[in-house]
């Protein structure tokens, strides 16, 4: 056999045909593996896979529901709106019949219209507003108002009121100065009964707004100031809500934030600490913004492609980039949500505005901004027209209020800047109640007439973004109305009735007598510099002498005439009245005069002002360092010996003391500091002084050493010694039994020679008081505040006790004065029982400082009208009864010369006289 042939095996690493055959191979491999792992194009997914695209592109269309609404566009106000528009508050239980008020004199938010005009509302909505003779008869219920002011109802855009229990600012560790995440809304208190107090002044409809302790202090929200106004009556905060019955997502929000030395005092901060701080928190929101709007972007393509991986991915993480701390600064920066800025000083304002182009929002408001008139132009140059929201005269509590003026709101409006004024509705001299009166007094230092009733209506409204729904009287608008019992800017003007959503909210007080066109207050007088210059200096001549024409009334003695006197001319030379009498009376003793003649002459004593916020001993209520230091007795030393005298402390100067020279006051009784840090039961002894003139308390300035011995009962009173009331009424007692017959002041104070002053609020202390007087009937009584008085008031003026009364307009904030009557168109005026009763009683101002002070003899006119009272006992309220009540002895008595009523709005000091020294000490005075 032979041998079989070997086989060859190709050299796999030379042969060109095995490597050719070789790559064929695994082609054919991978082709297949490729072909085995894919579906085939016929295959269907499983169930399970099914259910989670359908799920998948489920969540998706959710978020992109949120897509939307996060990037929907502000709301935005329908102006105007429909005639035929309905109220999204109004329920069937609400006005369901058609009112007409006929021949009505109507500001309609914009002007007041030159001609009566019937004014009809159904269902809660303006429907028609035509002139009187025009307009067919409706069925309906018709009130004949006869010229009397209808307004809008009026728009409070800062009130911290419905809190109730100091629910007002979010100060925790855990958050810091950072809280734009809470919501005023969470803290609505619907049993809040200031809320009716404050609708019967008219203000119908309010911004409530966190505090401003923190940088961003949370979310605001509009409200309807009538409580249970829902369907079924019920305590429920939802039936507050202007925006009751709009869906959610189409409602306004408000953000409250602050700048300045609150949220700075707060965390230590200083304004570069908090400039930071809050441009990190939108810096953050700025980035959360465009990570949602990429997604939105890719997550709206990826469900127009219906790509099942790309939507997967978008689900993976979450979702839509979401974080509920930031939620209200990205909304912010959308536009979505109105930024209302506590702030006072112009470089804060200017940091904000900064801020605010820097990230992108708007600025709705500034708040306060008490220095605001400072730079308009530069307020109007940001370009987002942005209103300052104010006060007319409350400013110097603080180094950022000081330099506030009575003229800002002339002068904020001549530069094309919006005003509103507020209320800040957080304390007793913060009255909501009386919000127009802040629109009176601005308009009285110059604000024209329709600018200042624009200022509480629709000037507020407009930068609130709801000119569409309120703060006009016009078909379409929400029947918020205001009948007037005289012009809204006299001094005590008060509702007839208001009516918000077409309901009225007081007992029906109108009446058919005509009371004619409402005339318009005036503003006050202006005078020009060289006038001013050249007059003054005459009147201060030692040897001046000067015939006074246009005096239209005097309450200043003249022989054999009773007060107050008519139609005078007066005869001054070197500061005494030489003569005084009817046209040409004076003729012989007018002989070489300089004449000054006046149109509203009114010629009234010195008034004499009494203080408890530290007029003449400090400058800045809530910075002792301005002034005499701020401690009062220490807690636990009641010895003689140890007893604060405010002469001690005098320092005659200060912005307040200006305002109290252009009011007319000429005696000041000024009580020793309160501690800032704790409460005191002896706030030692007053001291009075002229609050005009060049002298000091060395030449002639203190006008009485000691005038009165002051306590403070109640809860302001409780000091570690009187913790309780009946441990201070204790003490009181053991204080003046034991220095009976002693040569001290104590002593004084028992024997009568020196008043005892009883700072207190309750009645129920007061009838304490009253019993410590008829068990030592020799104690000359008197109390100050006296919120509440008038509920006791047949008992005090038995027991023969005197008042320094500053409850000429109630406003009960606290559990010791809750029982005051609040006065008109709710109750009768306390005034009224005290004066029915026979109490001996001037009038007083409390506040956080006496910035207030050139209007006392405002609230004495207001106090004639509500009470009822003569002109005479009007003025009597802040002079003759103070000065009889604290045993001021007076031989010969200052008197101010006025152009205009002082006990309206718009009259002006022409001339203050020191009647003591008979020389002229205040000539045409304003502020610096």
């Amino acid at each position: 056999m032979g041998r079989l042939p070997q086989t060859r095996y190709p050299n796999l690493a030379t042969d060109p045909r095995c490597y050719l055959g070789l790559c064929l191979v695994l082609i054919a491999l991978l082709v297949q593996t490729h072909w085995v792992s894919l579906p085939s194009p016929h295959s269907q997914p499983g169930p399970a896979v099914l259910r989670l695209q359908q799920h998948q592109a489920e969540q998706l269309g959710k978020q992109l529901q949120k897509c939307q609404v996060l990037q929907q566009p502000p709301v935005v106000a329908q102006v105007p709106p429909p005639a035929t528009r309905t109220n999204p508050r109004w329920i069937p239980t609400g006005q369901n019949q058609t009112i007409i008020l006929r021949n009505a004199t109507l500001f309609d938010g914009e002007y007041t219209i030159d001609h009566p005009v019937d004014i009809t509302f159904r269902h809660g909505v303006i429907t028609n507003v035509a002139p009187t003779q025009r307009i067919a008869t409706e069925q309906g219920e018709v009130f004949q108002l006869n010229g009397r002011f209808v307004t809008p109802g009026l728009v409070d855009m800062h009130s911290h009121h419905l809190d109730v229990h100091d629910d007002l600012n979010e100060i925790h560790p855990d958050s810091g100065p950072l809280t734009p995440f809470v919501r005023a809304l969470d803290s609505l208190k619907t049993y809040d009964k200031t809320t009716t107090m404050f609708a019967s002044g008219g203000v119908t409809s309010s911004l409530i707004l966190p505090g401003s302790a923190n940088v961003m202090g949370g979310e605001a929200v509009m409200v309807k100031n009538r409580l249970n106004s829902g369907k079924y009556g019920e305590q429920v905060v939802e039936d507050l809500l202007l925006e009751r019955g709009i869906p959610h997502a189409q409602r306004r929000r408000y953000m409250k934030m602050a700048c300045g030395e609150n949220p700075k005092g707060l965390y230590g901060h200083t304004r570069m600490g908090n400039a930071y701080v809050f441009r990190k928190q939108m810096s953050e929101a700025q980035k959360l913004l465009k990570s949602q709007d990429s997604w939105c972007l890719e997550a709206a393509a990826a469900q127009e492609t219906g790509d099942t991986d790309a939507i997967a991915q978008l689900l993976s993480n979450g979702g839509l980039p979401e974080n509920f701390s930031l939620e209200s600064s990205v909304s912010m920066l959308r536009g979505q949500v109105g930024v209302n800025i506590h702030c006072y000083e112009p470089e804060d304002m200017e940091a904000m505005i900064r801020h605010s182009e820097e990230f992108g929002f708007r600025i709705q408001a500034f708040h306060h901004a008490l220095e605001a008139w400072r730079v308009p132009e530069m307020l109007k140059a940001s370009g987002q027209n942005i209103t300052v929201a104010t006060f007319s005269h409350f400013a110097h509590y603080k180094h950022e209020a000081y330099d506030a003026s009575l003229y800002a709101g002339k002068i904020l409006s001549e530069h094309g800047v919006p005003v509103a004024y507020k209320s800040d509705a957080s304390d007793e001299f913060l009255n909501a109640k009386y919000l127009l009166a802040q629109a009176a007094e601005g308009h009285s230092f110059g604000l024209p007439e329709n600018e200042a009733l624009q200022s509480v209506t629709s000037v507020p409204a407009t930068s609130l973004g709801m000119h569409d729904r309120i703060g006009y009287a016009r078909a379409g608008f929400d029947a918020d109305l205001v009948i007037w019992d005289s012009h809204p800017l006299s001094n005590g003007a008060t509702p007839l009735q208001v009516y918000i959503d077409g309901q009225p909210t007081l007992n029906d007080t109108l009446t058919t007598v005509a009371s004619g066109h409402p005339m318009s207050p005036s503003t006050r007088p202006d005078i020009s510099r060289d006038q001013k210059a050249d007059t003054c200096s005459q009147l201060w001549q030692k040897h001046g002498k000067f015939l006074i024409n246009g005096i239209k009334k005097s309450f200043i003695p003249a022989p054999d005439t009773d007060l107050p006197v008519d139609e005078l001319e007066m005869v001054l030379e070197s500061g005494r009245i030489i003569c005084m009498g009817a046209a040409g009376h004076c003729a012989e003793a007018a002989i070489d005069t300089v004449s000054i003649q006046l149109e509203n002459g009114h010629l009234y004593p010195g008034l004499t002002a009494v203080t408890a916020g530290g007029l003449g001993l400090v400058d800045i209520a809530t910075d002792p360092s301005t002034g005499d230091g701020g401690s009062a007795i220490p807690p636990d030393n009641v010895a003689s010996e140890a007893l604060v005298y405010a002469k001690y402390g005098l320092r005659i100067q200060g912005k307040d003391l200006v305002r109290a020279q252009l009011g007319g006051i000429t005696k000041v009784v000024t009580v020793p500091l309160a501690p800032n840090e704790h409460s005191v039961f002896l706030r030692g002894v007053s001291t009075a002084f002229h609050a005009s003139g060049q002298g000091t308390i060395l030449d002639g300035r203190i006008l009485k050493d000691d005038v009165a011995l002051h306590v403070v009962l109640g809860q302001e009173g409780n000091s570690p010694i009187t913790a309780s009331v009946s441990s201070a009424i204790g003490l009181l007692r053991r204080i003046l039994i034991e220095n009976q017959g002693s040569n001290n002041t104590y002593g004084q104070v028992v024997n009568g020679s020196l008043p005892l002053v009883a700072h207190v609020k309750s009645h129920h202390d007061m009838l304490q008081l009253v019993q410590v007087k008829r068990d030592i009937p020799s104690v000359n009584m008197v109390l100050f505040g006296a919120a509440e008085a008038s509920l006791v008031a047949e008992q005090l003026a038995k027991a023969n006790i005197s008042l320094i009364y500053t409850a000429v307009q109630p406003n009960p904030q606290t559990w010791e004065g809750k029982d005051v009557p609040v006065g008109p168109p709710l109750t009768a005026s306390p005034i009224e029982a005290l004066v029915s009763a026979g109490v001996k009683f001037g009038i007083a101002q409390s506040a956080l400082g006496d910035s207030n002070i050139h209007n006392l003899v405002i609230d004495a006119g207001f106090a004639r009208k509500v009470a009822g009272l003569s002109e005479l006992d009007a003025v009597n309220l802040v002079s003759k009864n103070i000065e009889e009540i604290l045993n001021l002895d007076v031989e010969k008595r200052d008197f101010v010369l006025y152009e205009g009523n002082p006990l309206e709005w718009g009259a002006r000091v022409v001339f203050t006289v020191d009647g003591a020294n008979e020389k002229v000490v205040e000539c045409w005075p304003d502020e610096d």
